[in-house]
């Protein structure tokens, strides 16, 4: 064989060597295409049976001897000799090589009988570029549409196969028929879906690298389609030319995730004729009827003249008449004429006395009639007349009574009213559905004057007394937030109100709703004066020799959070902080509320605004947690935590009977001209900081409060409400025609956030004399809840009488620190707490205190806190800070069987129980 150990590989070896008869080399394993990988080389192997040599020849040159490895061994089956050679090719051999075709390699393989030659193997570098030649674009397409996205992966060696990834997850097209990824790396979307909305990537890979495309953002949108047209209304007037329309919603289906809205109309409206009524008139009489056996004859008449159309009234009276035909000279039950007449002359002065008493009925019925028909005359114009006497027919009737004399609510309290003043109305608006009107009181918006004389001058108010008044020496009662009951806010009878009387010129201006003091580690307790909002921090729970700035706020400008749907802002908008603090035993804030409370058909959520100003929520009321508590009381929640922020409370209605509780209020003042009166009708969240916004507006523009505030249930159930005036005084004021009512929508109601719902009437009197004014506000939502508010009033300044409100002392004290701050002292809460974090036998621990205080659920946050009792004590702090009822602490520490005293009693009685002593010097 030649050598090939010398430096000129370039000499030819022979292409056959004569040798003894055999066979000629078989390749048993042929060189394959490979890839140099980085810097790694690769190896080339050849096999073949039978071989006395095999060498490698690349790009035409013959390998050098050297740089083989081989390997020999014999075949079992048939004994020929089977050699086994390798090479290995760097990735600089291959870059140094220039040529018309890829580097590669062969062997060629000797034996006896001649040679054979393999496969050419090409070694190539193998690479992947980092840039896709086209990335996929991002779509919106229609749903059922094509949706097609092309991808042309980076140039490499060996060329990159192409993956699809939806939201980062592998699309597999075998999954789903509709989607095809074979098309020359494209994917293809028959049919868009909904759910085939996503980002779409493009992933390219060999084996040397992976690559990832820009991602496609893929929109399916869903274009807004008409429902069915609803059944055309009833025509709107009862009596001639009206209107009736018919509706249709863009639902059909619903425009999604950016698709066009419904083109047209969504309403139409046609007119109409309704027959008007025709009532049934009697024909005239006939002539009387021959005289009969009996002496009598008839005569009879029909109601024909016209007969009743239309759902008109049937004729009133008889159809038929008779009388005696001979005047009592006929002979009846064949007795003589003369016995006759002797009876007839018995009977004559009764018949004359029955006759005379007969006619005064008649009269008075004529009279009756008259007035009827006449007022009923004057009910033709609709629904927006001026007075409500004239509103007739249809419509249930209730009874409103009212007690003037003395109430501090009339401006011209010279005026001597009627105390017994009951009036039956009936009218097809406002007065329908009759309920018992509870008069209200506004009993926690003002600060309270303590130890002072008043005298009882109404059922529903009182005022400041002089010294010879009787003393009302009653406990400050719970006003703000009254707790165990179903009085709605500031509804309070004359005999419980607490003596605590404010001008409404004492309300704070938005630019004081914020509170802060500086506290220590005996802790204390913030108030926001006429909000109802607070903030207690216990004792302990700022480190000992520390002192924090903490403050307390509600903000005025409108919230940052918008509810989604029908979700409801129940309260407002409440910061504390600093909100880098924290504290290590739970603080309880207070915020109120205007959802009247009901598991069944609420959904109640507290959400805490982040650094980046997004809500987010903390928990659901309902929730079992252990990071925070919702307490849940009929006017406020009260909540323990242990950071600082900003917190409100979102309502989710999950029913149509969801009440958002609405507080009505009417304010009047004089225009510039000054012959009109404008009355002002607010419907606002019942909640302190509600009004306050209210009164302080009114304060600026002159607005007088012209009767005490009542309640309205506004129920989730999509009906409108409506705002009328009633029974102006005919010949003193005149309202513009059809603005006597008006109505509001369901979505402005229920989804005005904290912003008032407001409604304006303006009044002109006839002639300047004219100075008092006396009308009905009514305030209703349909199929719904009404509320009727009676006005009288002077419009003179100097004959207004300012209305005095309640109020709790939280505007003279918006700050208490340290032992005051509490209704119960140190030393006896240590006791209590002693006593009640050990665990019992007979179950009388701090589970049972919760129980006897009304906390009966979530008691696992109650047994993460290193002392159970403490927190139950502050939340029972919170929900008592007006009227400081130790009476119901001590009922539940009696019934637990604890102690035998009441903590309020002021004594020096030794308790029996260990651990308690309850002493005057302790305060109780």
């Amino acid at each position: 064989f030649p050598s090939l150990s010398g430096n000129d590989n370039s000499e030819a070896l022979p292409e056959s060597i004569p040798s003894a008869p055999g066979t000629l080399p078989h390749f048993m394993e042929e060189p394959d295409d490979a890839y140099i990988i980085k810097s790694n080389p690769i190896v080339l192997r050849c096999k073949a049976m039978p071989a006395m040599q095999i060498f490698f020849k690349c790009n035409g040159e013959w390998v050098h001897q050297n740089e083989h490895v081989s390997e020999e061994s014999m075949d079992e089956t048939t004994g020929l000799k089977v050699r086994e050679v390798f090479i290995n090719v760097t990735r600089q051999q291959v870059e140094d090589f220039h040529g018309p075709e890829d580097y590669w390699c062969q062997c060629v393989a000797w034996s006896h009988l001649g040679t054979s030659k393999s496969r050419k193997a090409s070694v190539r570098i193998a690479y992947l570029r980092k840039n896709f030649e086209q990335d996929p674009q991002g779509k919106e397409v229609p749903i059922e549409g094509m949706i097609v996205l092309h991808c042309r992966p980076p140039e490499g060696v060996p060329a990159a196969e192409v993956e699809w990834l939806k939201n980062e997850e592998p699309i597999d097209s075998n999954l789903d028929e509709n989607i095809d990824t074979r098309a020359d790396h494209n994917l293809i979307i028959r049919q868009a879906r909904l759910s085939d909305s996503g980002n779409y990537t493009c992933m390219a890979a060999n084996i040397v690298a992976k690559r990832r495309s820009m991602s496609a953002t893929v929109v399916v949108y869903v274009n807004g389609g008409w429902s069915s047209w609803t059944e055309w209304s009833n025509c709107n007037a009862r009596c001639g030319r009206g209107w009736q329309k018919r509706s249709r919603t863009c639902t059909n289906p619903a425009p999604l995730n950016g698709g066009a809205f419904c083109e047209g109309m969504s309403v139409q409206k046609i007119t109409c004729t309704s027959l008007c009524p025709v009532d049934g008139n009697w024909e005239v009489w006939s002539e009387w009827s021959v005289c009969s056996p009996e002496c009598e004859h008839l005569r009879v008449r029909e109601c024909i003249a016209p007969p009743p159309r239309n759902g008109g009234k049937y004729c009133e009276g008889l159809s038929q008449e008779s009388e005696n035909c001979t005047e009592g000279l006929c002979i009846q039950d064949k007795k003589p004429l003369h016995e006759i007449k002797s009876q007839n002359i018995e009977t004559a002065s009764d018949i004359a006395l029955y006759s005379g008493l007969g006619a005064a009925v008649i009269a008075v019925a004529v009279l009756v009639v008259g007035v009827t028909l006449y007022r009923r005359s004057q009910s033709e114009y609709g629904v927006d007349v001026i007075d409500s006497s004239a509103l007739t027919g249809g419509f249930q009737t209730f009874n409103f009574k009212t007690v003037r004399q003395g109430n501090s609510l009339l401006l011209n309290s010279s005026m001597q009213p009627d105390l017994t003043v009951s009036r039956t109305y009936s009218g097809p608006i406002c007065l329908q559905d009759p309920i018992d009107k509870e008069l209200m009181t506004e009993s926690s918006l003002f600060n309270p004057l303590s130890d002072i004389k008043v005298k009882v001058q109404s059922s529903f108010m009182v005022s400041l007394g002089v010294t010879e008044r009787a003393e009302y020496h009653g406990k400050a009662h719970s006003g703000t937030f009254p707790h165990g009951n179903n009085r709605a806010f500031g509804t309070i009878q004359a005999r419980n109100k607490a003596t605590y009387i404010q001008n409404l010129s004492s309300i704070s201006t938005r630019s004081e709703l914020k509170t802060t003091a500086i506290f220590g580690h005996l802790g204390g307790r913030l108030v926001v004066p006429n909000t109802g909002v607070s903030l207690l921090i216990p004792h302990g729970a700022i480190p000992e020799e520390s002192s924090w700035e903490i403050y307390l706020a509600v903000t005025q400008k409108e919230s940052s959070l918008q509810p989604e749907g029908t979700d409801v802002l129940l309260g407002p908008e409440v910061t504390c902080g600093p909100s880098d603090l924290s504290v290590s035993t739970p603080f309880a804030l207070t915020i109120p509320h205007c959802a009247e409370v009901n598991s069944e058909h609420w959904n109640i959520h507290l959400k805490k605004r982040t650094h980046q100003g997004k809500w987010e929520e903390v928990m659901s009321v309902e929730e079992e947690t252990t990071s925070c508590y919702c307490l849940l009381d009929p006017y406020a929640c009260h909540i323990l935590l242990n950071s600082f922020g900003t917190y409100a409370l979102i309502g989710e209605p999950i029913s149509d009977c969801a009440v958002r509780q609405l507080k009505v209020a009417v304010f009047g003042c004089l225009s510039c001209n000054s012959l009109d009166y404008n009355l002002r009708v607010y419907c606002m969240d019942n909640t302190p900081c509600a009004f306050q916004e209210v009164v302080s507006d009114e304060r600026l523009q002159g607005g007088q409060l012209l009767e005490e505030p009542k309640l309205l249930h506004f129920r989730g159930n999509t009906f409108s409400l409506q705002i009328s005036v009633l029974d102006i005084p005919p010949f003193l004021w005149r309202i513009k025609p059809f603005t006597a009512c008006q109505e509001v929508p369901f979505s402005r109601v229920w989804c005005s956030s904290q912003k008032p719902l407001h409604c304006a009437f303006s009044l002109e009197r006839y002639t300047p004399a004219t100075t008092q004014l006396s009308c009905k506000i009514c305030v209703r939502q349909v199929k719904g809840h009404e509320q009727i508010l009676q006005i009288q009033t002077s419009i003179l300044e100097n004959e207004r009488e300012t209305i005095a409100f309640f109020a709790h002392d939280d505007s003279n004290f918006p700050a208490q620190m340290g032992p005051k701050a509490f209704k119960i002292p140190y030393s006896i809460r240590q006791r209590i707490c002693a006593t009640f974090d050990t665990p019992n036998a007979k179950g009388k621990d701090w589970q049972m205190l919760a129980q006897k205080n009304s906390i009966n659920r979530n008691l696992s946050y109650f047994a993460t806190q290193s002392s159970p009792s403490a927190v139950i004590l502050d939340l029972w702090e919170a929900r008592h800070q007006h009227d400081g009822d130790l009476d119901s602490l001590a009922c539940a520490l009696e019934e637990i069987g604890r102690t035998h005293s009441k903590i309020s009693d002021i004594t020096e009685t030794e308790i029996e129980e260990p651990d308690f002593n309850y002493s005057r010097q302790n305060g109780l």
